[in-house]
């Protein structure tokens, strides 16, 4: 069977439709396309066993020697581990291969059909592709999470819990933003292949607090690659480490990102107009 193509599937889509239709058409032919190579899912699951237990195995190392790592204990680690997973699943389940296609797209000049498409151009872009068997790093790193907070001595409130969902949430949305407006540079310098080979490197060191990192390092991984806000606070939600500084912070943050990615990328489309015109 071969893959099903968005493009034509969702050219007879209403110019008037909902805002929403066409991303979740490119969803549905994304899941449709990866479901014919149903390898992947096992290769991926071996893959995230395989971190996983090398994440784990460096954490019993560790713990041979000391009894907390400036200040997490074991169990609040492993609640890391499991969001680094879960967050990193999600990056490769749409960030990455949206970003990857919209440095494609601007390099070979077809950009234009997202431009030309009725809906929110930001949005369409941002929702075309998707490997559906990186949920297993979710799926995994969910279990890993809970198996952590099982093994907190004060175990898990429902506050912590909603909390943990808000920060997850906003932590996700803060990476995919400084991707984008990262990513957005290709309309100004073609090639920009080496940002996910930037993101991807620096997301490593996700799998341990940013607090546990020297101050240059733990600026560096909170606001040019957020891996702060998206896997250390949402632990620290569950672990019951997060303060009323840092919640602020984040909402802070999150505005400003959210404006300053809608205005790069409203200048990056311009100058891409401009160009081809």
């Amino acid at each position: 069977m071969s893959p099903v193509d968005p493009a034509s599937a969702s050219a007879s889509e209403p110019r008037r439709g909902s805002s929403l239709r066409i991303p979740l058409l490119h969803l549905r032919v994304g899941v449709m396309n990866e479901l014919q190579y149903r390898a992947n899912f096992a290769v991926q699951l071996l893959q995230t066993f395989v971190q996983v237990a090398t994440g784990l195995i460096a954490l019993a190392l560790i713990f041979d020697h000391t009894t907390d790592l400036n200040g997490w204990t074991r169990p609040q680690l492993i609640v890391v581990l499991g969001m680094y997973n879960v967050v990193g699943g999600m990056i490769g389940f749409a960030i990455e291969p949206n970003m990857g296609r919209l440095m494609a797209d601007v390099r070979l000049g077809t950009f234009d059909y997202v431009l030309t498409k009725p809906v929110d151009a930001q949005l369409l872009a941002s929702a075309r592709e998707f490997r559906l068997w990186r949920l297993t790093d979710v799926a995994v790193g969910i279990g890993v999470t809970i198996w952590g907070v099982v093994q907190l001595d004060d175990g898990l409130s429902l506050g912590r819990l909603v909390g943990f969902v808000a920060a997850t949430t906003v932590g996700i949305v803060l990476v995919y933003c400084i991707w984008l407006v990262v990513t957005t540079g290709a309309f100004w310098i073609v090639r920009m292949d080496m940002v996910q080979d930037l993101f991807t490197g620096m997301y490593r060191a996700g799998q341990y607090p940013v607090t546990v990192y020297p101050a240059w390092l733990r600026l560096t991984m909170t606001y040019l690659v957020p891996v702060g806000f998206a896997v250390t606070v949402p632990a620290e939600s569950l672990t019951g480490r997060l303060t009323w500084e840092r919640v602020v912070l984040t909402v802070v943050f999150l505005v400003v990102a959210l404006g300053v990615t809608r205005l790069v990328w409203r200048l990056g489309t311009k100058h891409y107009a401009g160009a081809s015109a």
